[in-house]
């Protein structure tokens, strides 16, 4: 086993695939953070459509 991990070490293959990870792992971060962001923007639109319908008469 300490072999597979010193080989692993010494592969340029093992360090791009720690480059990909961290990579993905920075585009998730991104992604969460936009879909955070869009979520709270569109909630606030649609409570602000509810209101003005119940303004109207309209809902529940």
């Amino acid at each position: 086993m300490k072999r597979f991990f010193l080989q692993l070490w010494r592969e340029e293959c093992a360090a791009t695939a720690v480059e990909y990870a961290v990579l993905l792992a920075l585009i998730l971060v991104a992604v969460i953070a936009a879909i955070g962001s869009v979520g709270a923007q569109t909630g606030g639109m649609w409570g602000t459509i509810d209101s003005d319908l119940q303004a109207a008469g309209f809902g529940s």
